[in-house]
Parts: structure tokens; C-alpha cells; sequence
């Protein structure tokens, strides 16, 4: 997944360059399929394989949690 990412990365960057550094009739298409490679395919990708493996319930601000975040603040002290 992790080389999926990167080439992924690297071709949508380089569609948003040689849309920049191109002048062909295409060269607008070029840099919209980019930005829409990144925001709809890489993006959403890097989400799932960032969260994959985490319990959401971790992260959720929950009495539970704001109990254990007080005692250890008693603790530093």
C-alpha cells in the first residue's frame, strides 16, 4: 500500500507539472486531473491506510478518557 501511495504521489504531482510546463491545448486537463487525483484517490487511500489498524474509541473525548487524561496530570505533578 505504502509504494502505492508514492506512486500515486509522484504521478499526480507530476501531471500538476507538465500541466504547468506544457503549452498544449490540454494542458488545464492535465492539472484538474491531478488535483482531482489527489483529492479523490490519494487522499482518501492515505486516510484508510493511516487508520486501518486504529480504535477510533481511542481518540473520542469520553468521560473514560477525560478520567484517564485528569489522573495522569495528578501524576506530573
Amino acid at each position: 500500500m505504502k509504494y502505492i501511495l508514492i506512486f500515486l504521489f509522484i504521478a499526480t504531482l507530476g501531471s500538476i507539472a507538465a500541466g504547468f510546463l506544457l503549452e498544449t491545448a490540454y494542458s488545464e486537463k492535465l492539472i484538474g486531473f491531478g488535483i482531482m487525483g489527489i483529492f479523490f484517490i490519494l487522499f482518501p487511500l492515505f486516510t484508510y491506510h493511516r487508520w486501518k489498524d486504529k480504535n477510533l474509541k481511542d481518540y473520542m473525548l469520553n468521560k473514560e478518557n477525560l478520567d484517564k487524561m485528569r489522573d495522569k496530570e495528578k501524576y506530573k505533578r
